[in-house]
């Protein structure tokens, strides 16, 4: 039966309803009172994004206030952390600004720990403690009230943009589905801001069996965020670098507040703590290798070298750490065992799980902790995304175009994840760069302040594009007596299997020990457009959840494509720790410092591989 055909018209629109969406939709509000601000999510706003479950802490503020950092502080850790190539100008907007976000959680109801002088208490330099297990219902409230719940459209996945007919440079809206009902959306916008997260589930995960899908990151960010705006043209930065996190085995539990707040170490089997006995393998990486605080990349590196040398599996002593502090007190110990709990209990419930079920008691025994699979993302401590204008006050004349946040498609915006080269964001960081890029959206608006164009034989090629997985699924579905297994059609989850282990095997995935080479990359590419004519012609759907399921995956294949593609081209092991090339085994600052950028070509098929400067702008 065909779908009902809803056409939603509004000024600015924003897909994805995580941090960065909520942000984006609140300020875009307050700036453009009387323009049409539309949120699309495809679950619900309350619990999307990679804050669903809760947090233990705010990874991003600078305490300017109280003359605890400034933004230059920040630029310099964040340049370092990524191995000296950062966009500044984007950090450093971010960063001074990031303060005023973390006011307004705490005004809207977020509990923040505060010490007897009434400052926020910290797990770290740059990390705020919180009760956050209602984090992201306070902030979605927020921005669903700003808006009005009569422009919040959940349930409903963007799977494609619109680029203007008249001006194919210029986006012009999106189309998509609901999840819930036999309905095709067409949403017609002056200005798009993507915020759809960044990428998981790309690589094989370390979860199998019942626990497959287990990930550290969100599992529902899927890589639209750089697909979509990828496929109309806009320019990708540094999408070769992703992020690989340490975390406790298995349940998949941050461990920052084990090593920040509890001062915990880690250390290997006999008891070694690898950042002492692998110091020397710093001094390979210098000037990165000797800076304070280590670069994540390098601790992950010393991890490795341990593993690697037989000396696994890897614990944090977490026996140690609360004897330690607590001193001998009974009393402070139980108080200790209850914020250990309740780290995980605010947002990762499956490690306090896993706890009880191998009856780990943290005051008694270390736990395992190990590495990850690759996330591709750009709010964490990854840089992967898009090539954004920078702002007007600060940006260099090469990082800037007219509007902040603004990708290379023009009144196309993005923010959180979707930026590339500006990482370190964390919760509130891609809230404030919402923000950022909704008041540039909403000046866009009033400088373009004309009809948008759609063009309908697109739309209507694109909503036959979309469902033809249901007919695909219909007309094959006698070949078998099995539905999951046809020769005739690929179903999601099938498909999904496919590029875990082409990323896996050929792309520095785990069961590689993060390494690869150009053979085996060439090697992916090959099979990636195997995959990729697969789901173009053979993708099936037996319901609308798997239709769903099926454009995460062609979102997964396109963010999976140009990952590979930027590995190719970066002739250098810039990150050891996320990945190494293996016949490019060092950091070379003499050649590669400097982002590498791509763009596809929707005109063509073609992708066009390059680089753009690195400008330092804080000493």
């Amino acid at each position: 039966m065909e779908p009902t055909v809803e056409v939603v018209k509004s000024d600015v629109l924003v897909v994805g309803g995580g941090m960065a969406g909520c942000g984006a939709a609140y300020e875009a509000k307050y700036w453009g009172k009387n323009l049409r601000v539309v949120l699309v999510e495809k679950a619900a706003t309350e619990r999307s994004g990679a804050v669903a479950q809760g947090l233990s802490a705010i990874n991003t503020y600078l305490g300017q206030r109280w003359g605890e950092k400034t933004p230059e502080d920040f630029v310099r850790y964040v340049r370092t952390d990524l191995m000296g190539i950062v966009r500044e100008d984007l950090v450093y907007d971010v960063a001074r600004h990031v303060d005023s976000s973390v006011h307004l959680f705490e005004e809207w109801g977020l509990p923040i720990w505060k010490t007897d002088e009434g400052k926020y208490v910290r797990e770290g330099p740059w990390q705020i403690m919180i009760n956050g297990e209602s984090y992201k219902p306070i902030v979605a409230e927020a921005a669903k009230t700003a808006i009005g719940a009569e422009n919040l459209y959940e349930r409903v996945i963007v799977t494609h943009l619109l680029n203007d007919p008249n001006d194919p440079g210029r986006v012009a809206g999106a189309v998509g589905f609901s999840v819930r009902e036999n309905k095709f959306y067409v949403f017609q916008a002056k200005s798009v801001i993507v915020t759809c997260g960044g990428a998981t589930l790309l690589f094989r995960p370390r979860s199998v069996g019942e626990g497959l899908g287990r990930t550290w990151y969100a599992i529902f960010d899927t890589g639209s965020t750089f697909a979509m705006m990828a496929q109309v043209g806009a320019e990708m930065t540094q999408m070769e670098n992703r992020f690989i996190p340490s975390r406790f085995k298995d349940g998949y539990g941050p461990v920052g507040a084990w090593f920040l707040l509890l001062k915990s170490t880690a250390t290997n089997a006999y008891g070694e703590n690898y950042m002492v006995t692998q110091a020397d393998e710093l001094k390979k990486y210098e000037p990165y290798g000797s800076a304070k605080p280590t670069p994540t990349p390098l601790r992950n590196h010393l991890m490795l070298t341990d593993i690697l040398a037989g000396k696994g599996p890897i614990y944090m002593r977490t026996d140690e750490a609360l004897a330690r502090l607590s001193g001998g007190d009974k009393k402070k110990l139980r108080s200790l065992e209850s914020e250990a709990w309740e780290d995980f209990l605010d947002m990762t419930i499956s490690q306090a799980g896993l706890w009880a079920a191998q009856n780990i008691a943290p005051e008694e025994q270390p736990s395992e902790i190990t590495l990850a699979e690759p996330y591709i993302m750009g709010s964490h401590s990854g840089c992967a995304g898009m090539w954004v204008s920078g702002p007007e006050d600060i940006a260099p004349p090469e990082y800037f175009w007219g509007y902040n946040r603004m990708t290379t498609v023009k009144g196309l915006f993005t923010a959180g994840d979707g930026v590339g080269a500006a990482p370190h964001k964390f919760s509130s960081g891609s809230f404030t760069e919402g923000r950022l890029a909704a008041k540039a959206a909403v000046q866009y608006c009033a400088d373009h302040p004309g009809e948008i164009a759609v063009d309908q034989d697109k739309v209507n090629a694109l909503q036959a594009e979309i469902f033809k997985p249901f007919e695909t699924f219909e007309k094959n579905q006698g070949a078998s007596t099995t539905p999951e297994i046809n020769p005739k059609y690929l179903l999601p989850k099938a498909g999904l299997t496919r590029l875990q282990k082409i990323m896996d095997d050929y792309a520095a995935g785990s069961g590689t020990w993060y390494r690869t080479n150009e053979p085996m990359l060439t090697r992916g590419l090959e099979l990636l457009g195997a995959l990729k004519e697969d789901l173009n012609n053979a993708m099936a759907a037996r319901n609308l959840h798997e239709l769903l399921r099926c454009w995460e995956l062609v979102h997964r294949t396109w963010t999976a494509e140009s990952h590979v593609r930027h590995m190719l081209h970066r002739k250098e092991t810039r990150w050891p720790g996320y990945y190494y090339r293996t016949d490019f085994p060092d950091v070379d600052d003499a050649n590669w410092r400097k982002f590498v950028n791509s763009k596809f070509d929707p005109a063509t098929g073609a992708w066009e591989m390059g680089t753009k400067p690195y400008l330092q702008l804080v000493p």
